[in-house]
């Protein structure tokens, strides 16, 4: 059987999540190198401390500050897995988590992926004007038709067989999500329509900044939000990720190949515990662990 990494995407961060890394090795220099790429303090940003310190965006939950933290965060807890001699047999990430695995599997270095996530954070800030709203506990083919009737709504997050995101216009979003018939539907605090058609214009922006950005072959197979197969063709993983921003994020189908894979064990490497919780309530062979902070990994 075999164990794989999964990284959580924006959703996860917390104020303080940074506090528990800062003790494992390079810890201090990477959220330096990564406050000087920003041109904010962000320690400070993860600690609740963004407005004291006179950052501007201060909030954590911002994505430019949100996606960085989190690649920082995360990158720091493969780095101290790897030290340990723990491997994986497969890698994936939900949404900006889809970076830390190709991080990971050694597809591209840290100063690398800490630059494409800051642009991609920029991007995806800079397209606003959508939202997107989460349903839980539904009936699909009812969802199906609603977001087929509605060509201002997708499904942005496939993230179980009972909770999805959709993503479109606010008109759009509240009509789907007013008509379905479902336990809850929660609005998310977002800027925009996130893994949709109205990201085009900055996946295309991404996608031109990848041309020049070298993918390596990966040393442990990816799989990607838009295609849940595992490859380690560098190419093909650059190619994938130049369509993540304007589709949507099959993690169903992801937990799905866990189990094809013969994966046995899962650890999910970040703050919180959400794709645990989906990967416990879908996989009942699977295990589940946390990492996400040196405390979890014994030091």
């Amino acid at each position: 059987m075999g164990i794989a990494w999964v990284f959580p995407g924006q959703g996860s961060q917390k104020a303080g999540m940074a506090t528990g890394v800062l003790e494992l090795p390079g810890a201090r220099e990477r959220f330096a190198a990564a406050s000087a790429l920003l041109g904010r303090d962000l320690l400070a940003i993860c600690a609740g401390e963004g407005a004291e310190a006179r950052a501007e965006p201060a909030d954590l939950g911002d994505t430019r500050n949100t996606q960085p933290a989190l690649f920082v965060l995360e990158s720091l807890l493969v780095d101290g897995l790897k030290a340990q001699g723990r491997q994986a047999d497969l890698v994936a990430g939900h949404s900006l988590g889809e970076l830390v695995a190709l991080y990971a599997s050694d597809v591209f270095d840290f100063s690398t992926g800490l630059e494409l996530m800051h642009r991609r954070s920029e991007l995806m800030a800079a397209a606003g004007g959508g939202t997107m709203t989460a349903l839980i506990g539904f009936e699909r083919g009812e969802l199906d038709a609603l977001v087929e009737a509605n060509a201002g709504v997708v499904i942005a997050n496939d993230n179980s067989s009972a909770q999805v995101v959709i993503s479109g216009t606010p008109e759009a979003v509240a009509a789907v999500a007013g008509q379905l018939r479902c336990k809850r539907a929660i609005p998310l605090a977002v800027s925009g329509a996130f893994h949709s058609p109205f990201m085009a214009d900055a996946a295309a922006a991404f996608a031109a900044l990848l041309e020049d950005v070298p993918f390596a072959d990966a040393s442990i197979p990816v799989l990607s939000n838009t295609d849940p197969t595992p490859t380690s063709r560098g190419s093909e993983l650059k190619e994938r990720l130049r369509r993540q921003m304007v589709s949507g994020v099959r993690w169903r189908e992801t937990m799905d190949q866990l189990t094809a894979q013969g994966i046995d064990t899962v650890v999910e490497i970040g703050p919180g515990n959400v794709l645990s919780g989906l990967i416990k309530r879908s996989l009942p062979g699977v295990s589940t662990a946390q990492s996400s902070d040196a405390a979890d990994l014994g030091l």
